[in-house]
């Protein structure tokens, strides 16, 4: 085996290694849709489409997934959606 395939072999597996990690947003009786629409494309840089979708399976399934990323990146993201009044938390 030479050096640049062994190199190769241990960076596939360094990203394998790697835990995504995700936000999920929770239906609650407070907020309007617009209010989570706005949060949404603010705090995780989704499409207004993306955050109108999000918006929905939240009102009809109580929960979904908003963000997936290394923990690092999605914690201040979830704190945002904490102060912005609405329910999440990192999975």
């Amino acid at each position: 085996m030479g050096l640049k395939e062994k190199y190769s072999e241990e960076l596939l597996l360094e990203e394998a290694v790697v835990k995504q990690n995700e936000i999920i947003l929770f239906n609650d009786d407070v907020n309007t849709f617009d209010h989570v629409i706005e949060t949404l494309i603010d705090v995780c840089e989704h499409t207004p489409e993306q955050a109108e979708q999000c918006s929905i399976i939240v009102h009809y399934n109580g929960k979904c997934t908003v963000k997936t990323g290394e923990y690092n990146d999605l914690k201040p993201r979830c704190s945002k959606l904490l102060q912005a009044g609405l329910n999440a938390e990192i999975v």
